[in-house]
């Protein structure tokens, strides 16, 4: 566990709403595969709302939210579990993703 993690190294404040931040102990090269899966599911996801297509926009969805899982700004918080745990969970969402 990152229990020596500050309330600033945990979060960020932008407009007023409070944003978990990503794991700083992903390794440099995990942490741009996860970013870049998730520039392209944001793309994605803005691309479906202009055609329309419910299916594509919930592909595109799953992409955001499964990189932002591996990035450790979803799901379970990275502070309370070990570095192991969280970069096999990154490394997990990198390999989902590129089968998508």
């Amino acid at each position: 566990m990152d229990s020596t993690a500050s309330d600033d190294d945990r979060w960020m404040v932008i407009n007023g709403r409070r944003w978990r931040r990503t794991d700083p102990c992903l390794p440099a090269e995990l942490e741009e595969a996860l970013k870049s899966h998730l520039g392209r599911g944001r793309s994605a996801v803005k691309a479906a709302k202009s055609s329309g297509d419910a299916d594509q926009l919930a592909a595109a969805r799953r992409r955001v939210g499964l990189a932002k899982t591996g990035l450790g700004e979803r799901g379970p918080y990275w502070w309370d579990e070990e570095p192991d745990a969280r970069i096999a969970r990154a490394s997990s969402a990198v390999q989902e993703l590129d089968k998508l």
